[in-house]
């Protein structure tokens, strides 16, 4: 790895929400977390943004002050983000803030994308990716934000999301509110408030949460192994082709994250079975956005963690291995989102009441999950194509989006999709069982689709 100098040389500091203090006490009660909230584990979601900027007029100095003061204008209206959690149930201490880094890079940022060496992104965001955080909660920021100046222009602003509070998402509805806040655009900072309390009266979170659920759910998301990320691109032929693959009576027009999730679940399948590091079960899940899927629908902007996963195994024998094809992994796929949407089956965890009903589908998991011996290898799929690259500052869309280098040392397997820097493309981030990653990544039939980090254009 080329050694890269990122020197915290400008400034420290924690920014708060620039509403007078005593309105924040007054008429700001705890923000509940709503049930979802509570169940996920204490662990940062990387995302970094960078921007090349060409004015020769630009003024670092002024830009970096504007940052920081939209960033606090935003985080009024945003307040439970510069909040603490208190006993995994409610937000509170408003004013606590969240700590912000500024940078200097001794290096133009497209000799930093020239290297294409992933694991140097780590260097621009706060906190490490998805480590099982072990620090109380209560004092864990909610997010953190570290923005990194280029030398001879280049900005790039990333961002660490406590996941107790964040899908992306909520993520995006903010981002792309602090950037009106910085390009002054007051009608679209104004039209973005958020929904902050829909969630928690939609699902309410337990004032007595079985610890099952908390030490069942920290199992599905960590494990220890010697894992490893690696970024590849699928360009727009080699999708249509896979869909093409993908297509079937029960699927006639799978979309292309589902075809492309399937694609990398069975070649990380076959790597990890023929490559004689397992021959558990695998299990895909797939993080299903629930707001647009209620009924009614709830709004876009509406703050917490509203996904859940969509789950199925693949088992396969020995002789249906090479059998086994895209669109038979597709069609299971389907059959677990329609699951949760049949009969309104969402609908039916709403409220008090859906709590209980949601408990019981909990139970149903552990036992399913029970049934599978030896435990299941589990590969968790997000993708975030449609979001994120309209947080424009001023400066224009993102340049590129990064996502991270290298993951906490017990993260399970997963795969985040993005959008590719040019074209009609999607990049996966995938993090991968070492072993496994270097069976998949030689495999030719996976190669046939797959770009292994393909260089990134710079403007």
């Amino acid at each position: 790895m080329v050694d890269m100098e990122v020197n915290i040389v400008i400034s420290r500091d924690t920014i708060k929400p620039a509403a007078d203090r005593s309105l924040l006490h007054a008429h700001q009660k705890p923000c509940n977390l709503c049930i979802f909230d509570q169940l996920i584990p204490a662990t940062y979601v990387p995302v970094i943004f960078f921007y090349s900027i060409v004015d020769p007029n630009f003024n670092v100095p002024k830009t970096l002050v504007h940052l920081k003061t939209s960033l606090s204008h935003t985080l009024t209206h945003y307040y439970p983000f510069s909040g603490r959690i208190k006993n995994n149930l409610y937000i509170h201490d408003f004013d606590a803030g969240v700590p912000y880094l500024e940078a200097r890079v001794e290096c133009r940022m497209f000799e930093l994308l020239e290297l294409r060496e992933i694991e140097l992104l780590n260097r621009f965001i706060p906190f490490h990716p998805f480590r099982k955080e072990t620090e109380s909660p209560d004092q864990l920021p909610l997010m953190a934000f570290q923005v990194s100046v280029f030398a001879c222009g280049g900005i790039s602003v990333g961002i660490s999301l406590s996941h107790k509070i964040f899908d992306m998402e909520t993520a995006n509805t903010f981002f792309k509110s602090w950037a009106s806040v910085f390009r002054r655009d007051h009608k679209a900072a104004i039209t973005s408030n958020p929904n902050i309390c829909q969630a928690s009266s939609t699902f309410p979170a337990s004032d007595n949460l079985p610890q099952k659920y908390l030490a069942f759910m920290e199992s599905m998301w960590f494990e220890e192994k010697k894992y490893v990320t690696r970024r590849f691109a699928f360009d727009a032929k080699a999708i249509n082709t896979l869909r093409e693959k993908a297509k079937s009576d029960l699927v006639p027009n799978p979309t292309r994250v589902e075809t492309l999730t399937c694609f990398l679940w069975k070649h990380a399948t076959f790597a990890s079975r023929h490559g004689g590091t397992s021959r558990r079960a695998s299990v895909i899940a797939q993080a299903m956005n629930l707001r647009r899927r209620l009924k009614p629908p709830m709004p876009d902007d509406s703050i917490g963690n509203l996904f859940w996963w969509a789950t199925a195994v693949y088992n396969p024998t020995d002789e249906a291995e090479t059998t086994y094809k895209l669109c038979d992994l597709l069609k299971l796929l389907h059959e677990s989102l329609n699951g949760l949407e049949h009969d309104q089956f969402l609908d039916t965890l709403c409220g008090e009441e859906g709590r209980r009903v949601f408990f019981e589908y909990l139970d149903q998991l552990l036992e399913g999950m029970d049934s599978l011996d030896p435990t299941p290898e589990i590969y968790a799929f997000t993708s975030w194509v449609n979001i994120l690259d309209e947080v424009d500052f001023g400066w224009g869309k993102p340049f590129w989006i990064g996502v991270m280098g290298k993951v906490g040392p017990a993260f399970r397997n997963l795969t985040v999709f993005v959008k590719t820097q040019r074209g009609n493309g999607i990049e996966a981030w995938v993090t991968m069982d070492e072993k496994q990653m270097s069976i998949m990544e030689k495999d030719p039939q996976f190669l046939a689709f797959a770009s292994p980090n393909p260089r990134i254009l710079h403007v």
